[in-house]
C-alpha cells in the first residue's frame, strides 16, 4: 500500500458531486455517469488525486448502469475493504493513494478475472492515450 495522499480540505478541490462520492461514499444514479458508454483508449485515474486505476482495455458493458472493469491497472492502485452497509455484504473499492471511495467489486465479471469493478464515473477522470 502506498503512502496516503492527504488533502486538508477536499471541498476546495472537488466538486460537490465528486466530494459526495469520494469522501462520503455516496453512489451516483445508475446510467447517469459520463464514463458509462465512454469508448476512448486510455487510462482512468482517481478524480481526487490522479492515481492510475483502470485501463480502457479492461472496461466492459456489464449492464449494471456504472462503468465496469474486469481488472485494475495494478494491485497497488486500490484497496479492497469489507462493506456491510445497507444490510448487504459487499467489497468496497478505495483509491490506495487518497482513500477515496470509488465503488464496489463483485465476482460476476467476465474472464479472465471474473471480477466486475463497478465504479462511479464521478470518482474518475480520463487520460486519453496519445
Amino acid at each position: 500500500m502506498s503512502k496516503k495522499y492527504i488533502k486538508k480540505d477536499w471541498k476546495k478541490v472537488l466538486t460537490n458531486e465528486e466530494y459526495q462520492i469520494l469522501r462520503k461514499k455516496d453512489t451516483e444514479l445508475a446510467f447517469s455517469g459520463k464514463y458509462l458508454n465512454y469508448k476512448k483508449d486510455g487510462m482512468y485515474v482517481c478524480a481526487g488525486c490522479g492515481n492510475p486505476l483502470f485501463s480502457s482495455e479492461t472496461k466492459f458493458d456489464s449492464g449494471s448502469g456504472w462503468p465496469s472493469f474486469w481488472d485494475v491497472i495494478s494491485k497497488e492502485s486500490v484497496e479492497l475493504k469489507s462493506d456491510d452497509s445497507f444490510g448487504m455484504k459487499r467489497v468496497e473499492v478505495v483509491c490506495s493513494r487518497c482513500g477515496g471511495h470509488l465503488g464496489h467489486v463483485f465476482d460476476d465479471g467476465p474472464r479472465p478475472t471474473r471480477k466486475r469493478f463497478c465504479i462511479n464515473s464521478l470518482g474518475l477522470n480520463f487520460k486519453e492515450k496519445k
